[in-house]
């Protein structure tokens, strides 16, 4: 009987994109406990047909069957409720002649708050209250949800999984390492390297191109000779030994001369204690 009720979630589904359902929730059978009283409230009225005079036994036949009627019409109602949770989103399936569907796609959902009375702890049910990003919400609260301690953790493991919440790792940068100046008292001397077995056809004291690739298994770590520095100098620029900028030709990895400093001396004792 209960079947001819059934909303058929799965007509809402979409198949093509591979959705499926992961929960589907029924209200808990407290629900029906207001319907169930309504019914049980026809017994007294048509016992009042007892102590009412004939002219008003039309007062206890007909609300007995009004009351009947939307008890059933609750039930089925609350029979035709549907929460349903997939892996793409959140929706509510519920009326009887006319049918309303309510979604709420996964990442919009912000939070979910479980509200459990003191009833719904002693009977196990609560109440679901959404938080969406969505300025009209078409889920705002899902009432009498059984086990809402359960399904409110497999909301959150959907939201996991779809990677809304997820932390972005992102790919570290490489740092660049600049060569520092080397400190300098006054105007900095010029270096000339001496040719390695790398470079053919170089001469000594000769510059070589800024742009040629480096050869990192053949640098040179041996003796560096220094000269004064020239004015003609073609790898260098004007100002630049008063500045401390090192030539074109610096390479990071070769040892670069630092001017030794005069360590003071201190005085003699003239009279030689």
């Amino acid at each position: 009987m209960w079947r001819l009720f059934d909303p058929r979630v799965e007509r809402f589904l979409i198949a093509d994109e591979g959705e499926v359902v992961i929960d589907e929730v029924t209200k808990h059978w407290a629900a029906m406990v207001k319907p169930f009283l309504e019914l049980l409230a026809v017994v007294p009225l048509l016992a009042l047909i007892l102590w009412l005079p004939p002219a008003l036994y039309w007062v206890p036949l007909l609300g007995a069957p009004v009351l009947i009627v939307h008890a059933f019409w609750r039930i089925i109602g609350v029979r035709m409720d549907r929460f349903v949770i997939t892996n793409m989103r959140v929706f509510r399936v519920h009326g009887i002649l006319s049918q309303h569907i309510a979604t709420m796609p996964i990442s919009r959902i912000l939070d979910v708050s479980v509200l459990k009375p003191f009833i719904g702890r002693i009977f196990g049910f609560g109440h679901f209250i959404f938080e969406s990003a969505a300025q009209d919400q078409g889920l705002k609260e899902i009432r009498y949800v059984g086990d809402p301690n359960g399904r409110g953790l497999t909301i959150q493991r959907v939201i996991q999984r779809s990677g809304v919440r997820g932390t972005t790792v992102r790919e570290p940068t490489r740092p660049t390492f600049l060569p520092k100046a080397a400190p300098t008292t006054g105007a900095m001397a010029a270096v000339t390297l001496p040719p390695t077995s790398g470079e053919h056809g170089s001469q000594a004291g000769a510059s070589p191109d800024p742009n040629a690739p480096v050869d990192q298994d053949n640098v040179r770590t041996g003796p560096i000779a220094t000269v004064p520095p020239s004015a003609g100098r073609s790898d260098t620029w004007p100002g630049a030994e008063s500045v401390g900028v090192p030539p074109a030709s610096f390479h990071p990895n070769r040892v670069w001369p630092r001017p030794r400093r005069d360590v003071p001396q201190p005085p003699e004792d003239p009279d030689g204690t």
